[in-house]
């Protein structure tokens, strides 16, 4: 039941109004290629944004899954996109966003203190996210939008639901090894809905390639938690993906940049 409530807050945290979105010009083509994106997503190798092929010099993916963003390739390849206008629901997942990936580093960060001597998965995906948070940076940067992260130290947060998450994570994930493992799968699974509840209505070519990355490593850092419990002898059992969505991800390959 906690983990559900956990889900329901983070959603009603974001608070998108939708209706903002009949002020954009959009066309029905648009709103069926989001869906055909999110499709694409659920299983290994997916087109997750309109540039995805473009998208793959983006990511280094390691053998154990870890996947890293370069911030040069990403520079370059957005300079090749426009600059668009940004509804009221695009600037507050891009703030949501930046948090929600910081979340994740700092969650592992602080998980790596406790487990780092028996594993080095939360120091290897630690690094990844910070990478990711920065990606998400850009974006903010590029659309000259505050960055919610600018003065907050690790564990720190300026949304109270996220903070109030921390909180709960990091407790969970100090009771044993399984259980900090379990957090991280938890962690990347609500990465993956929120991004793809996010796809729906985001349409900015620059914003979809770079949420389409943030996927791909959510899904391949799955994958990754997933095997390292199998290794302790636990079976994960999804807390926010249909069963379907998460056996598309962890029975295929991780995913290459």
């Amino acid at each position: 039941m906690r983990r559900r409530n956990l889900t329901s807050r983070l959603f009603r945290s974001i608070n998108l109004d939708l209706s903002i979105m009949k002020h954009r010009a959009k066309t029905v083509a648009l709103l069926i290629s989001a869906v055909l994106a999110l499709t694409a997503c659920g299983g290994g190798g997916g087109a997750d944004s309109p540039a995805a092929g473009a998208n793959a010099s983006w990511m280094d993916v390691a053998a154990d899954g870890t996947s890293t963003i370069s911030s040069s390739r990403l520079g370059t390849a957005l300079s090749s996109l426009p600059v668009e206008s940004l509804s009221a629901a695009e600037q507050a997942s891009l703030a949501y966003m930046r948090e929600e990936e910081k979340l994740a580093h700092d969650v592992y960060a602080y998980l790596n203190t406790l487990w780092g001597a028996s594993l080095p998965i939360f120091n290897n995906i630690a690094a990844s996210e910070a990478t990711h948070a920065a990606a998400v940076l850009t974006l903010l940067q590029r659309y000259s939008l505050a960055d919610p992260a600018a003065t907050t130290a690790a564990g720190q947060f300026a949304n109270p639901t996220l903070q109030s998450l921390y909180a709960q994570l990091t407790a969970s994930g100090a009771l044993s090894l399984v259980d900090a493992l379990k957090v991280g799968a938890e962690i990347e699974e609500v990465d993956i809905v929120d991004l793809q509840a996010a796809l729906v209505y985001v349409d900015n070519q620059d914003i979809r390639a770079v949420y389409g990355n943030l996927l791909k490593g959510s899904r391949n850092h799955l994958r990754a938690f997933v095997l390292a419990l199998q290794q302790q002898g636990v079976v994960y059992t999804p807390q926010y993906l249909t069963p379907a969505d998460y056996q598309a991800i962890v029975g295929t390959s991780i995913e290459a940049g």
